[in-house]
């Protein structure tokens, strides 16, 4: 008896994969669409709000690429 289905574990891996991969182009297209530079707002000029508005986008991004990886 096989303890590990091995056609759910590859299909899991290669969905998780595809939704990182996606998750990082939304991002990157976020980041291109603002006018500055999010991260050198963030680290050198320590801007909390755009910090809190960067999480927030992030974790918006992360539930639509979820539910669209989960169906």
């Amino acid at each position: 008896m096989d303890i590990i289905n091995w056609t759910d574990f590859v299909n899991s891996l290669i969905y998780s994969c595809l939704g990182v991969v996606v998750f990082a182009v939304c991002f990157a297209l976020v980041d291109w669409l603002t006018p500055h530079d999010l991260v050198k707002e963030i680290v050198e000029h320590k801007n909390m709000a755009l910090a809190i508005v960067v999480g927030a986008v992030a974790l918006g991004i992360s539930i639509i690429v979820a539910a669209a990886v989960h169906g």
